[in-house]
């Protein structure tokens, strides 16, 4: 699975690696800090039948430092019942 969030034009690529799905929601490594409440697009790659998945959500929590980097914690908002159900697919076949 890769993942790519897209904030600014400015947003680096998100790889499994620094990624995990969640069942409501998204975790994930940055080395800039993101502030609470702040509003996100993510689009997740699946590489099983490579589709695409564009979710909204919101920053509920940013741990970290400069040095080391920072672990955002996203959740999900508005998802049809259809991208849930992939969502929740990923977040399971990932062992997240």
């Amino acid at each position: 699975m890769s993942t790519r969030r897209s904030v600014s034009s400015s947003s680096p690529s998100l790889t499994s690696a620094t990624a995990r799905v969640r069942k409501n929601g998204i975790e994930f490594r940055s080395t800039k800090p993101i502030a609470e409440w702040t509003e996100l697009t993510v689009n997740l790659h699946d590489p099983e039948d490579d589709g695409e998945i564009q979710a909204k959500g919101v920053v509920v929590d940013c741990q970290g430092d400069r040095h080391q980097g920072y672990v955002i914690s996203m959740v999900f908002l508005e998802l049809t019942p259809l991208v849930q159900a992939r969502l929740q697919l990923l977040a399971y076949s990932n062992l997240a």
